[in-house]
Formats: structure tokens, sequence, C-alpha cells
């Protein structure tokens, strides 16, 4: 079966077909409503305007006054696989999204981007650091508690207690952060990525007795969807199965629209795909390899910027430099009308994605600001209060005098 996948891989590779197939994947992928996220009283709940969760695959949050949150319940049966796949949080969503978690009783969060990207904001600061150690989302009722942490090269695990101040009770939830994989890149090597694959499977968080995982990192379609992808397909091929891994994106696609967003995403996802299986075959000395190739226990570079881009339909197709000097090979098959389309969207989605990036920056720092202005009338009205009983009898003496 992998040797099948392998041969595949090799045929595309030789062929320069990555960008057609990924073109065959976007044309053939269906489009379903999405009403609820273009609500007015959910739009600020969106990070993106161009990506959003299928009415009839969304979450819905339970008990609260308005259910949506943009998250979407992706489901393998095939592979006995749940994934949530949502967005980044956003300074106004963190409370919803760590509800969602309780609610849908999951045991591990998975964050595949950064908070700032290419001096864009991506994410809200969700989760406690060992500074903060608590955080609280009083709106939904619960409050987040930063238990430990394991810092590797690429990536950092996080234990967190995730309260529910109404009820009292507590859960242990696993946070596993890779801090080094870039918007629409890819991970520096397989052997990396499955390091880390691994490390939340050998969790159990992944596994069919828990809720289902969260994936998430900026819009949750396109980091998300590689890391979902080639997690089931290894599953299938632990159970045997025959896989055809375009039909399998396609069906995932029907839960969440534009999953994988390049062609180099979906190139890695076979080769991290072909080179998983070698381990499910039995190799086990390979895992070790991964270990050792990875050099996770150096010590964390905390800049990798990705290289120049371009990008598409959904948040981008962004494509690097290396990419670009060969999209002319690969669009070979294709006709120059479907040619400019794709260049006409990749421009425009640019500009859209950038104008989103400069929008959820200033929101995120004008609630930064309000925050601060708040914590500082608390503070004014405290030291008035303080004050008041002895600007009191400072004018009762002065009346008794």
């Amino acid at each position: 079966m992998s040797a099948a996948i392998e041969r595949e891989f090799e045929e595309l590779d030789a062929q320069n077909r990555w960008q057609q197939l990924y073109l065959e994947i976007r044309s053939e992928s269906h489009d379903y409503p999405h009403r609820v996220a273009k609500f007015p009283e959910n739009r600020n709940r969106n990070r993106y305007r161009d990506v959003s969760p299928y009415d009839h695959s969304r979450v819905k949050l339970q008990n609260a006054e308005n259910d949506y949150i943009n998250a979407s319940l992706v489901d393998i049966e095939e592979a006995q696989r749940s994934y949530i796949l949502t967005q980044g949080p956003l300074p106004n969503t963190g409370c919803h999204f760590w509800l969602m978690v309780w609610q849908q009783k999951t045991k591990a969060v998975v964050m595949l981007n950064r908070i700032v990207e290419k001096e864009s904001v991506k994410c809200a600061q969700y989760w406690p650091t060992k500074d903060d150690r608590e955080m609280l989302f009083k709106e939904t009722g619960f409050s987040v508690k930063f238990l430990s942490e394991d810092v590797k090269s690429y990536y950092t695990v996080h234990l967190l207690q995730l309260g529910n101040t109404r009820t009292g009770e507590t859960r242990t939830i696993s946070h596993f952060h890779y801090t080094t994989w870039p918007d629409f890149g890819v991970p520096e090597s397989p052997a990396s990525f499955l390091n880390f694959l691994f490390k939340v499977r050998e969790s159990g968080s992944l596994n069919p007795e828990h809720g289902p995982a969260v994936i998430h990192c900026s819009a949750g379609i396109g980091r998300s969807g590689t890391f979902s992808l080639v997690d089931s397909c290894l599953v299938l091929i632990e159970k045997g199965d025959n896989i055809n891994i375009k039909q399998l994106l396609l069906n995932m696609r029907k839960y969440r629209m534009g999953l994988i967003q390049t062609p180099d995403q979906l190139r890695f996802s076979y080769m991290t795909i072909i080179e998983g299986a070698k381990f499910i075959k039995g190799d086990s000395s390979i895992q070790k390899r991964w270990k050792e190739l990875s050099k996770e226990d150096v010590c964390p570079v905390f800049d990798h910027s990705p290289t120049k881009i371009m990008t598409e339909k959904y948040n981008g197709n962004r494509i690097g430099l290396e990419e670009e000097k060969l999209t002319g090979d690969r669009y070979s098959g294709l006709s120059s009308k479907t040619q400019e389309a794709l260049e006409e969207s990749s421009e425009s989605a640019l500009r859209k994605r950038l104008r989103e990036d400069r929008k959820a920056s200033t929101a995120q720092k004008v609630q930064q600001m309000k925050q601060r202005l708040s914590e500082t009338e608390r503070k004014r009205k405290r030291h008035l209060t303080r004050m008041f009983p002895w600007c009191l009898d400072i004018s009762v003496l002065v009346l008794e005098t």
C-alpha cells in the first residue's frame, strides 16, 4: 500500500504535476452553505472573511446566547478520527474557545502557528505562560492555569488545568505547540513533523475514547489540514486499508473549506505519509532517527521567517520563490485562461489577507489598550476609596477649627 503511494509520489515529482493535482482538488471540492458565519453578530468572531465554517459541520456552543464559533468538526469515520479544526482565537473569542474545549471533552489542543508571524498577529495569547500562571474567562466561566511546560527546539508541550468556575470541576489539557511551521509553508522535514505528531499520538489525545482534539493554525485550514490528513492516512495504513490521498482530502474538505492551501503542503503530506508508513510497517528504529534528525533538544531559535510569497483563494495559496520558478512548467497542462484566473485571484487574495492581518493586529492592540485603561481606572477608584475617610477627617478638623 505505501509502495503504491511512493510510486504515485515519484510520478508526480518526475512530471512536476503537484500544482496540477492541487488545482484538480480545488476544482473538485464542493462548496456548502455557511450562512451563520456571515450573520452581523458573528462577523467579529471570524479572523478572516474568506474562511468560514460550513453550516452542516460547524461546532455549536451549548447553553450560550450565541452558539457560533469559527470551528468545524471533521469526522473521518474509516480512520475513527475526529478533529475540530478552528482558527487561531481572537482576543474576544478565547472564552468561546475554552468553552468549546470543555463541552467537547477535548483532551489536547494542537497549535501549529506562532502568535506573531512576519509582524502580523495570527492568534491571541489564549493560554497562560509560566509568568502569568492563570487566565480567567469570566464571560463563559472558565479559568486556565499553567501547570508545566517542556520546551524543545521547535515545539513546546504545556500542561494546563482548565477549570469550570461555576461548578469547581477541573480537567488537565495538553497543549502541543509547533513553533517553527511557517504560514503557507511546510515544516523543515518530515522527520521533525513526525516526531511531533507521534508525541501527540503517544499522549492518547487523538484516540476515539476522548473528545475530538482541537487543531488550529491561523485560519484553521492549511497547516491544520496537513496535520489532520497525515494523521488520518497513517491510521488507515495501520489498519491495512487501501487509501487514496486525493479522495480522502476531498472528503475532509466537505467538513471545512480549503484544507491544505498550497501544492507544497500537498507534496509534504505525501512525503510524510511515506516516511511514517516505514515506522508503521515495523521499522522501530526509525522513530529514534526522527528524534535525532529533528534536533529537538537543541536550544530553540526564535526567528523562522518564511520565504517571499504569493497567495490565492481561501486566505491564499502562497508559493515560495523556488515554487514560483517552477510555476511555468507546472502550469503547462493548463489553459491560459486558467493560469490568468489563478494569478488574478492570487494577487486579490494577498491584498485581502494583508488587510485582514492589519485589522486583526489593530483590533488586538485596541483591546489591550482598553484593558490597560480599565485597570488604570480600577486602581484610581481603589485609591480614591482609601483616601476618602482620610479626606473626611481633614474636613471635619477644619470645620471644628
